[in-house]
């Protein structure tokens, strides 16, 4: 059952308590030689952009990063103080040997590639009639040759789970890499070439060898891009719900043994699956049928060394490093090896992890905080609703409907994840255990089938450095790690707390209502509870913020993507707006009392600009550009703010500023 929230009265401080070492806006952080008008981002951000060059070890870095790299440090210090001596099986046990096994160079160095070879073997010698329970073993936790799957809610009966089928095999992430001519897009193709070359010499094979496989995998996963949906239409659900059952599965492609593929990967009490890019799947249909073996056998063996890469010896890790993080990011050195071995049991024993991290860093007076702030955006969001003047009285009930339905996940989970079948070994290669923690988690993703949706169930670990909204479940989720400085700060003013870690919350509950998010209902089914006049209007209203966003040059010559990232915009339009409402009904917000210069508004939007400030390569500009549905930090505050009127009142700005944007050409959603 969904949890309702009750709505309270605003969180607030007196003024004198305010005035008296409140902590927020840091005037390091400024620029004061930009004006407010001429660039708000370089105002708001400069200064501590000058003050954190970039760091060769990242190709972005920012405060958002900055609190990342504070809860890899916390993690590290749990994970570091372990101890010995553990039970076998233990979350202890299992988080610390695998963290260990990470460290050791030596032990890597010298095994080589020998994690992989038997399985390499297993690859080189599977005929075309076994060819789709290879495909489901390579599924089951290592790599998604010519096509992915994954387990989630029925679009369209959130209680039930569902197979769905969706496009992949590109390693490059998107098809752009593939078919753009660009002198930096054929830069990077010219690099994964090398790369794949690269991995086949390290296995054994002579270089003439190596460049044959390497063109043969080139080729294969280029066509896969040819016919692969676009950033842009993947982002429209109704596109990607076509149903079909296992029996129409087999007629409409029958040249991929299914029965094999399900056995391969582990997946069983299927009867119908959600087929999310038809063209995708008739383009592989066909593949298995017309490529030589020696070609699907080059690419699936292509598929599993490039996912062992890391967790082997040097060269095959410096390799990877060249290709994914030097080429296509601009990183110009690699990361600490007690970072990379770090981020494994993090992700892979995440909530294990977790378990250890919430014990030590998450005070449960935090979490009584976030509710009532939480509660006091959801207030604010429902006077927007009901203020709209472009949406109809019908159509805003069932909004309303919708944000009162709101499950609200904070912290940590309420159950955690049993991770104790899973046997970390350190007599066994680092692959070996890596890889029988990934199947852990693709069997469990598949023990779903046939059961009921766990709504408790959380899709990040309290760890992260994140938040989201889930449509089918229509929850909203701030895990611990979040909730720390800069974004959540208690001995702040109201004014940057609700200007960071409030916009956040406004931003997730503005999901539950973007493009995407307005296509499910209170109970998490694709519905359309909209009239067709409003729905009309939102994307009028919609596209219109997506132009402004379109119009911005990000590097060269190249314009953001206003169309891909529409669903994030909306969302820090919302989170903005809302976030502001509320802060204007707490004693501070009520008032007008400078804190060290600045008003109460003013101390709002340079808190939420400062959530963004960051330094980044040019070659992740591009990168993200290509595949990233967040706008760069710049526009997610430039852009964003002239939108809103509130915002040029602050800082006094008007016509005849670069910052100033005419009322008649600003959006406003929610």
């Amino acid at each position: 059952m969904k949890k309702t929230l009750i709505i309270c009265m605003a969180v607030t401080m007196s003024l004198a308590a305010m005035a008296d070492g409140l902590k927020g806006v840091d005037k390091a952080n400024l620029n004061v030689a930009v004006s407010p008008g001429e660039n708000f981002y370089q105002y708001a951000c400069g200064g501590w952009m000058k003050a954190h060059p970039l760091d060769p070890q990242y190709s972005r870095f920012g405060t958002f990063d900055q609190l990342a790299e504070n809860s890899r440090e916390q993690v590290k210090d749990i994970i570091t103080n372990l101890g010995t001596g553990h039970r076998h099986g233990s979350i202890q046990q299992q988080v610390g040997d695998l963290y260990a096994m990470g460290m050791d160079s030596v032990r890597l160095n010298a095994q080589g590639y020998q994690a992989i070879a038997e399985d390499l073997n297993k690859i080189n010698n599977t005929k075309r009639a076994d060819m789709a329970f290879l495909l489901g073993w390579m599924q089951r936790g290592i790599s998604d040759p010519f096509f992915g799957t994954t387990v989630m809610a029925d679009f369209k009966n959130s209680t039930a789970n569902l197979l769905y089928v969706e496009q992949g095999g590109i390693g490059m992430g998107d098809r752009d890499y593939y078919l753009e001519n660009d002198e930096s897009t054929v830069k990077i193709r010219k690099a994964y070439l090398d790369y794949i070359i690269r991995l086949f010499e390290l296995v054994g094979n002579s270089n003439g060898k190596a460049k044959k496989m390497a063109a043969s995998v080139l080729d294969i996963e280029t066509q896969l891009a040819r016919v692969a949906m676009t950033r842009e239409d993947t982002r429209d659900y109704a596109k990607q719900y076509n149903i079909r059952t296992v029996d129409q599965l087999k007629i409409d492609y029958p040249n991929i043994n299914w029965d094999q593929f399900f056995t391969g990967a582990g997946i069983k009490n299927v009867d119908k699956v959600c087929v999310m890019q038809l063209n995708s799947l008739v383009k592989v249909n066909e593949m298995m049928k017309s490529l030589k073996e020696d070609a699907i056998r080059n690419y699936v063996a292509f598929k599993l060394i490039d996912a062992a890469a890391v967790y082997m010896s040097d060269d095959f890790v410096q390799a990877h490093f060249d290709m994914y993080s030097k080429a296509m990011s601009g990183k110009k050195v690699m990361q600490p090896r007690w970072k990379r071995s770090l981020d494994v049991p993090n992700t892979l024993l995440g909530e294990a992890v977790g378990q250890l991290y919430v014990a030590k860093y998450f005070p449960a007076e935090s979490k009584r905080k976030m509710q009532k702030l939480v509660e006091n955006l959801k207030k604010a969001l429902g006077e927007h609703i009901a203020n709209l003047t472009w949406m109809s009285p019908k159509t805003k009930v069932q909004a309303l409907v919708k944000l009162n339905s709101f499950t609200v996940k904070i912290g940590y989970p309420d159950k955690w994840k049993d991770y104790s079948s899973i046997d970390i070994d350190m007599a066994k290669p680092y692959w070996t255990n890596v890889l029988a923690a990934s199947q852990f988690a693709a069997d469990y993703e598949y023990s779903q089938l046939g059961k009921p949706v766990d709504k408790d169930r959380w899709w990040m670990t309290p760890q992260t450095v994140n938040a989201y909204y889930e449509p089918t479940s229509n929850e909203i989720c701030f895990p611990a790690g979040i909730l720390q400085k800069p974004y959540f700060d208690p001995d702040a003013d109201d004014a940057s707390n609700y200007g960071a870690i409030g916009v956040v919350i406004g931003h997730e509950m503005t999901h539950g209502f973007d493009d995407q998010g307005r296509s499910f209902d209170p109970d998490g089914n694709m519905n359309d509870w909209w009239t067709s006049e409003d729905a009309d209007k939102f994307k009028e209203l919609a596209d219109k913020l997506s132009v402004q966003y379109s119009a911005e040059i990000v590097a060269d010559d190249v314009h953001a993507n206003g169309d891909y990232t529409t669903g994030e915009n909306i969302a820090d339009h919302g989170g903005l707006r809302v976030a502001y409402t509320a802060f204007k009904q707490t004693a501070q917000g009520k008032g007008n009392v400078e804190i060290d210069g600045f008003t109460p508004d003013q101390r709002f939007y340079l808190s939420y600009a400062n959530v963004w400030a960051a330094n980044i390569t040019k070659e992740e500009i591009l990168r993200r550009t290509k595949i990233d549905v967040h706008s760069l930090g710049v526009n997610r505050v430039n852009v964003a703010v002239r939108n809103l009127d509130t915002f040029f009142k602050a800082f006094n700005i008007k016509e005849g500023d670069k910052m100033y944007r005419s009322p008649e050409d600003r959006v406003i959603i929610w």
